[in-house]
């Protein structure tokens, strides 16, 4: 089997890439075809935007992730097409979230579209590694360049020329020449690209006046803020459809050539997922790894993670883990008023809380459940923005709103990035999400600086706290980073990770198949958690 598919590349950040891809995916959905939407990069929102295109899930693919066969293996598998056939990834349409790890519709993807990163060619180093170059490599995917075509002419023949016969193994097979003037300069662009060089012209935007997707800080607005979102699709949709051959494009997706070989299931790969298909339990021997035939299935221990308009940043594949490694997920938002089930576990995931900070703040009974539960015991984990709602107080615009206070720190904002790129991690302090001495890779994208403040009252005799030192928070961080990038991290100094009880709370955003030893990690703590609960009561 073949999946038909592209990326759309850029010649550097800022050329249009991502509003090309959002309107491709979209004028091809509305077209009735099932597009798989995909990512390079540690994104979340782009990644929702394509999926809210594509009314289906994106995939993020990260060469500094995970290695070429991993990546082959999420991608296929995500597609339907690795092992057993079956999709993994949930059911369409922009809620996806709320059923993590059901089974997509039976109908299988006409094709795949991946938005690169940067440029082309841009990587980490000398030799382009992590390079949206590189990824199409592994996957076999032709790419469509983007070209920002402003005050240039026949120079574009020139660098399609260098495109085209830079890197072996990248397969340049088509441009799309974005911000043209008028009908004099898309006709030399087009005459002179196609005389020298055998790269065809799939399609010619004209300058949009304005972006039909608002941006924020962090990039495009979260969608689950704006309500014209599906509007500005639409719109970006009829732009591609009238400017760019989508004919001729898909037939440029329909000669990437099949795998090579076959390729693994990514779940199969996986610590438990031999243990835990998505719709049935784990085996009792499941943490032990011994096989001990007729074994009473062990409990599913009850994991919440809160998903709404301030948290909103899960990589799709972090909660399929959690669902492999034999977790039942519940969907909840800390922004009305609604009851909890009783849970055994809790992830918080990133976002952007600082715009919420206010009704985040008002919603004292939310919070202050938040704290019940970590001082319980309750295996709690955070990422970023999670991290800003656990402690005390976010701090926007000068304007201090308090937060659950498990933590004695401040989240103040700040108008520029204070963490950004890739960071190599290690655990320093046990913890039950991951083993001391265990290393990870992970990455960070925030404009807050955590400002340790006096320790709130009940965490001073807290087993592993520690005195405070060097402006440290009077808990201790269980992770220590170097950045990648060269850029602060974490809490400032290479700290991350506070560490109360069994609440760890970082700024590091972490890609469970990368991280192998989390979801189960995590899984057990909750079953431990659970067990000890039913064994006091």
């Amino acid at each position: 089997m073949n999946l038909p598919r592209i990326v759309i590349a850029g010649l550097s950040g800022g050329s249009g890439k991502t509003l090309v891809s959002l309107g491709v995916v979209r004028a091809l959905a509305r077209s009735g075809l099932a597009v798989k939407p995909c990512k390079k990069g540690p994104d979340y929102i782009d990644a929702w935007w394509l999926a809210l295109a594509a009314g289906h899930p994106a995939t993020n693919l990260d060469p500094y992730f995970l290695d070429a066969p991993m990546l082959r293996s999420l991608f296929w598998t995500q597609c339907g097409l690795a092992g057993d056939g079956a999709r993994t990834d949930a059911a369409p349409g922009p809620s996806w979230g709320e059923q993590p790890g059901l089974p997509g519709p039976s109908v299988p993807y006409d094709l795949a579209v991946i938005e690169g990163n940067r440029g082309l060619f841009d990587g980490r180093d000398l030799s382009g590694s992590s390079s949206t170059a590189e990824l199409a490599r592994i996957l076999g995917a032709p790419v469509v360049v983007v070209m920002d075509c402003t005050k240039m002419t026949r120079t574009a023949a020139a660098i399609v020329s260098g495109l085209r016969h830079f890197e072996q193994g990248v397969h340049i097979a088509g441009v799309i020449l974005n911000r043209t003037a008028g009908p004099r300069h898309r006709g030399v662009l087009r005459e002179t690209i196609e005389h020298y060089t055998d790269v065809p012209v799939l399609g010619i935007l004209p300058k949009i006046a304005d972006n039909p997707i608002p941006e924020r800080h962090m990039g495009l607005v979260s969608g689950m803020e704006h309500e014209a979102c599906v509007a500005g699709l639409d719109r970006v949709a009829d732009i591609m459809a009238e400017h760019v051959d989508l004919h001729r494009l898909r037939q440029v997706a329909c000669a990437a050539p099949p795998p090579q070989g076959p390729v693994a299931n990514l779940w199969s790969l996986l610590p438990g997922a031999a243990h835990a298909a998505p719709e049935g339990p784990t085996p009792a021997n499941a943490d032990q790894g011994t096989d001990v035939p007729h074994a009473a299935p062990p409990l599913r221990p009850r994991i919440g993670y809160v998903h709404d308009a301030a948290l909103w940043f899960y990589y799709h594949e972090n909660l399929l883990a959690l669902r492999h490694a034999g977790a039942e997920l519940v969907r909840l938002s800390l922004l009305d008023d609604a009851e909890w089930p009783q849970l055994d576990g809790l992830y918080l995931g990133g976002g952007f809380p600082e715009t919420l900070a206010a009704p985040l703040s008002a919603n004292r009974p939310a919070l202050d459940r938040l704290r019940a539960l970590s001082e319980s015991g309750l295996p709690i984990y955070a990422e970023c923005g999670g991290f800003m709602v656990l402690g005390r107080s976010i701090v926007m615009d000068g304007i201090e709103h308090p937060m659950a206070d498990i933590f004695p720190v401040r989240t103040v904002f700040h108008p520029k990035p204070q963490g950004l790129g890739y960071v190599d991690a290690a655990a320093v302090l046990e913890n039950p999400f991951h083993p001391v001495g265990a290393t990870f890779r992970g990455h960070e994208f925030h404009y807050s600086r955590c400002v340790p403040c006096d320790a709130p009252s009940g965490t001073s005799g807290a087993s592993g706290a520690s005195e405070a030192s060097g402006g440290a928070p009077s808990v201790p961080s269980a992770l220590r980073l170097t950045a990648q990038s060269g850029h602060v991290t974490g809490m400032g100094d290479g700290r991350d990770g506070l560490l109360l009880r069994n609440t760890l709370a970082a700024y590091t955003h972490i890609f469970a198949p990368a991280v192998p030893h989390w979801a189960p990690a995590m899984v057990r703590a909750a079953r431990e958690h659970r067990m000890a609960r039913a064994s006091k009561a």
